[in-house]
């Protein structure tokens, strides 16, 4: 029996391993492609319940599929394209020569140096950070190809993980090695995040966006759109937020001389861009997950390097469940010791 099972424990050991190898050699050559695997995914989990009711009242989960696909054509990848193809449009309208770019920025500092003799970078720091802004620029314009082949990765996936759905979502449940309260309150969770995240942060983002490009018109602000995409993306970040754009354009005015636009864009966003977003987080909250900022500060900086853009979602999700899965080991595990302790004390 003992060498039963330990030539048991050696296949079973062997068996993981190879899991494990060739898992990561399949995830490696997927890479590049994983934000079109975590679209999918995200597209999966906000349209499977109109999927599966539209599969039980015609009976053809087939068609029900290819008809949400159609719809996630119509309303997710064509809009998404065509705002893609118009940033595209923008920043080649953009003149990405250095010394037109840094010529705002050399202007405040020979203002700086003249006016209150403050020396607060050189020239050469401020041609590298243009530098690396203008490459900015056009990795954007490179990376739209990778943009429309993961469109059509996650348009391709989302067909086939909602036509087999939920033999797929059973057979992830078998495998989970959790209790099955466990399992409910893991796929709960990520269910809730992935919404929360999915819907509530990039619709921030375009109502502040929005708002702010409305303010950087008022105000003269040069390339308001620009800035106001900026503006949307930046809102993305927990705490800081659309300061980051709004408060140096308002320092900008100032040190222009140019008093009266300054306090008034720095009035107008206070108000209208900061005040909107604890706003609208207010109102998603109530019906979406209320993440701690801290949450979503440090899973937006550690998704976004990992997955792209997609991990302004899965960032989060990663660090939501980090902390669930020690809570669970905690509740698990650590509990009964603990009160063990205090009985025996």
């Amino acid at each position: 029996m003992g060498r039963i099972s330990t030539k048991e424990n050696i296949w079973k050991f062997t068996l993981v391993a190879l899991i494990l190898g060739i898992g990561l050699v399949l995830a490696r050559q997927a890479w590049p492609y994983i934000s079109g695997v975590l679209g999918a995914l995200t597209l999966y989990i906000l349209l499977r319940k109109p999927t599966f009711s539209l599969a039980e009242k015609t009976g053809r989960p087939t068609l029900a599929a290819s008809v949400i696909v159609v719809c996630a054509v119509l309303f997710v990848a064509i809009p998404l394209s065509l705002f893609a193809w118009f940033i595209i449009a923008r920043l080649q309208d953009v003149n990405w020569n250095s010394d037109a770019i840094i010529a705002p920025a050399k202007q405040m500092i020979d203002i700086l140096k003249d006016r209150y003799e403050i020396d607060i970078i050189s020239e050469k720091n401020i041609s590298f950070i243009a530098g690396k802004i203008a490459g900015i620029g056009q990795s954007i314009i490179n990376g739209i190809g990778y943009f429309f082949i993961n469109i059509f990765v996650a348009l391709l996936m989302l067909f086939f993980l909602l036509t087999g759905g939920r033999k797929m979502e059973q057979y992830i449940a078998s495998v989970i090695p959790m209790k099955n309260i466990n399992k409910k309150e893991t796929i709960d969770r990520i269910n809730l995040m992935v919404k929360s995240n999915a819907i509530g942060i990039p619709l921030i983002a375009l109502l502040q966006g929005a708002i702010a490009w409305i303010g950087y018109s008022i105000f003269g602000v040069p390339n308001a759109f620009l800035a106001a995409m900026a503006t949307g993306l930046c809102s993305m970040i927990p705490i800081v937020g659309t300061m980051i754009v709004w408060v140096p354009l308002s320092i900008y005015f100032m040190v222009l001389g140019l008093w009266g636009k300054a306090i008034g864009l720095l009035l107008f966003c206070a108000v209208f861009v900061s005040m909107s977003d604890n706003l609208f987080r207010f109102i998603l909250q109530k019906k979406m997950a209320d993440t701690h900022p801290l949450i979503t500060l440090f899973g937006v900086v550690a998704g976004i390097p990992l997955f792209g853009f997609m991990g302004i979602i899965f960032g989060p999700l990663l660090v939501s469940l980090f902390l669930l899965f020690i809570d669970m080991f905690r509740k698990e595990y650590l509990t009964e010791n603990e009160a063990s302790t205090d009985v025996s004390d």
